[in-house]
């Protein structure tokens, strides 16, 4: 329990006094490392709770006693956050329409303050079990005297203040809850950072957010709904209505790497808090928002109605229950992965065929492993995707592990034989060898028939997916590609800016994506002759490919004839951006599966000392797993014969069972080929999975060891696969 002697918080008034020389207000960076946890992380958990929550209480004092009374424990939320699989979690009680409770001892009046330090004892259960605690801010005072009683005393803060405040008005509002600020953050050090519903005058006018950093520079700053660039994330309220229902989450207006959270609630109907009602959890719904936001790199911050004890009614409990076992099957293609097809590259997402949708992923440590989550399945065996340029080595079912048939061609990978749909998502594990037929960015040189300001045609094959090249609202507007000297062409791929709605929600709020397009070839740059392509794109997030007749040319001309925003929508009309574009000289693959990789069981290799061969643990292949001494140093060594010198692709196959990374050094034939390889936590030790990077082999023997560098020593090592010449 995080507790604070009272006397401490008499030096809140100094540090509002000490407030008033900070700098004046500076943009946050798109990327800091206050950052990390939330971009590590797949999905928090959303709590509104407090004074009105059923049933409504109108005296501090009565609720404070039934909430202790009915048992209320912080470590309580902490499970259940955990089996959603979430990273976080964001406290809302000091929320406008739940009668603006602080949970916690406050020197501040104004509002409802508990003796009891819920807030402290949440920030304490969370740290201890690895996720963070954020607080939710208001800045709006306008439901001061919902449900008929006044949630705010005016009187009281303005005697501590020693001048009249109105706290019904937003900036008296405004001014109380600064104030507030300051006070949490002289009382919780270890809070992760403020979770603020939209913003407030008083508080711009007054640098707020330039001191937050400053003060307590490890902390984070959301805003909802609206996108203060000094903020670290923008999260976005999804709701239903899109199609499907839980695709792309919402309206993006600003692209990544900017952080982005959607919030969402479990229960189908009801408020956001507890009414005393417990309706249903639609499990396909839920489950398809949580994986299509990782699938988007979106966070997807879930809102359960805790009860007055804290404990979530029946429906969402045997929620987080089901959730904690199906989530574990598949929790390596959700945690420590990125949304595939766009600013992380990945095989294409989206309206695949046949009926079929869903999302990819790319592991974070690894981008050659990828990720295919059916959400949708198609109506037959058969998936097709895009490969946006990978050579696949391998397809299995990431819950059996049994190999999936494929094949490639004509830059579509085609999986075959498959049945049994999971009934939320179905996911298969890709491998692949890198990307190939692609010419780098660098044997370009772009020109544009109109550009705006900074944001030229050089940016968008530049390889940098932060940069980006804008049309200045022109249409028609062509971009063009120099190659250098005459080239095979076989595809143009666009990666159009993620930073507009992903598909037409109104008259007012259509995408700024590309409509209707012609595409052009020649030798010389003049004469350009007829389109060897046109056609009208659909309005869908993640990359655009355009496959041309087979044919040789040193330029390459994209004409955007107009794009999918109406006249009425003032914010995307005729608004172009492209932030990566690619021109593809061949298909990737060469029509089928290669051999399978030579295996190596750990068991059968060289350990460290102390070293035992167990099978406790289910999954493994062999008879066993290697579990060495939870030491700094502690290894296994495989012994690898090769026909000849090569580059050969290798995977540990590992588990992890707790939240420590356990890093490791891989050296092949006693020189190190990877310092310091994260080998993070899988969940259990029952799930597995693979660490996977390319080495140099000799003609010969060769060793191959993966040697623990710190005290937690290495994972489970199940075995060694090591491709095939």
């Amino acid at each position: 329990m995080i507790r604070r002697p009272w006397a401490t918080l008499l030096t809140v008034g100094a540090l509002l006094l000490g407030a008033l020389t900070a700098p004046a207000p500076a943009h946050a960076d798109t990327e800091h490392p206050r950052q990390d946890f939330l971009r590590q992380s797949t999905a928090g958990l959303f709590l509104h709770w407090g004074l009105r929550t059923a049933p409504a209480h109108t005296s501090c004092t009565a609720w404070e006693r039934d909430v202790t009374a009915g048992g209320w424990s912080a470590d309580y939320w902490v499970r259940e956050a955990r089996k959603l699989h979430a990273q976080y979690l964001v406290l809302a009680t000091f929320h406008s329409r739940l009668g603006y409770a602080r949970p916690w001892p406050s020197g501040i009046p104004g509002s409802c303050a508990t003796q009891r330090d819920f807030l402290g004892e949440l920030i304490e259960a969370a740290r201890a079990q690895g996720l963070k605690t954020i607080l939710y801010m208001t800045d709006d005072p306008q439901w001061h005297a919902e449900g008929g009683q006044e949630w705010l005393d005016s009187a009281a803060y303005s005697r501590h203040k020693g001048r009249t405040v109105d706290l019904h008005t937003r900036d008296g509002f405004g001014e109380y809850s600064y104030d507030l600020f300051f006070e949490v953050m002289e009382r919780y050090p270890e809070l992760a950072g403020f979770w603020i519903d939209n913003d407030n005058a008083y508080w711009e006018r007054n640098n707020l957010y330039a001191k937050i950093y400053q003060r307590r520079p490890h902390y984070t700053l959301s805003n909802n709904n609206e996108d203060t660039p000094i903020m670290d994330m923008i999260s976005n309220e999804q709701k239903t209505g899109m199609s499907p229902a839980y695709d792309y989450p919402q309206a993006i207006y600003t692209a990544g790497p900017r952080l982005i959270e959607a919030d969402f609630k479990l229960p189908a109907t009801g408020a956001w808090w507890y009414d005393g009602s417990d309706p249903a959890v639609d499990r396909r719904l839920t489950l398809g928002r949580l994986i299509t936001n990782a699938g988007s790199s979106v966070k997807a911050l879930m809102a359960e109605t805790a009860q007055v004890n804290g404990r979530f009614p029946s429906n969402q409990a045997a929620f987080n229950d089901f959730a904690a076992g199906y989530l574990d099957r598949i929790r390596e293609s959700l945690v420590g992965t990125e949304g595939g097809g766009y600013l992380h590259g990945g095989l294409a997402p989206g309206f695949w065929h046949d009926g079929a949708h869903g999302v990819t992923t790319v592991a974070r440590a690894d981008p050659d492993r990828h990720y295919v989550h059916v959400l949708t399945p198609p109506a037959t065996g058969t998936l097709r995707l895009r490969d946006n340029g990978y050579r696949v080595t391998a397809v299995s079912d990431l819950r059996t592990g049994a190999p999936v048939t494929y094949s490639q061609s004509g830059g579509t990978l085609t999986l075959t034989g498959l049945g049994g749909w999971d009934p939320y998502d179905t996911v298969l594990k890709v491998t692949t060898a890198g990307r190939e037929g692609i010419l780098p960015h660098t044997a370009y040189t772009m020109s544009a028939s109109a550009s705006a300001s900074g944001h030229g045609p050089a940016a968008a094959a530049d390889g940098n997916h932060r940069t980006y090249w804008d049309s200045d609202r022109t249409t028609p507007v062509s971009l063009r590609f120099d190659l250098g000297t005459a080239r095979t062409v076989r595809y143009l791929a666009l990666n159009q800016r993620e930073d507009s709605v992903s598909y037409a929600r109104s008259a007012t709020e259509q995408s700024a994506r590309i409509k209707d397009y012609r595409l052009y070839v020649s030798q010389d740059g003049t004469s350009w002759g007829s389109p060897v392509k046109t056609g009208t794109l659909a309005s869908r997030r993640g990359v655009t490919t355009l496959d041309l007749p087979a044919t040789t040319a040193r330029h390459v001309r994209l004409e955007v004839v107009n794009t999918h925003a109406a006249t009425t929508d003032t914010s995307r009309h005729k608004r172009l951006r492209i932030d990566e574009a690619w021109i593809g000289t061949a298909y990737a693959g060469s029509g089928g599966p290669g051999p399978a990789p030579q295996r190596y069981e750990a068991e059968n290799a060289a350990c460290t000392a102390g070293s035992t061969v167990d099978s406790n643990h289910t999954g493994y292949s062999g008879t066993g797993f290697v579990n060495t001494p939870n030491a700094s140093g502690a290894y296994v060594e495989w012994t690898v014969p090769s026909d000849r010198a090569r580059d050969a692709r290798i995977s540990f196959r590992y588990a992890n069972g707790t939240t420590a990374g356990r890093p490791m050094d891989l050296a092949v034939n006693g020189s190190v080929v990877a310092a310091n390889r994260a080998f993070d936590g899988t969940g259990a030790w029952t799930t597995w999975t693979d660490v996977t990077l390319t080495v140099p082999l000799k003609a010969g023997t060769n060793t191959v060891r993966a040697t623990a560098t710190t005290a937690n020593g290495a994972p489970n090592l199940d075995r060694l696969d090591v491709e095939s010449p």
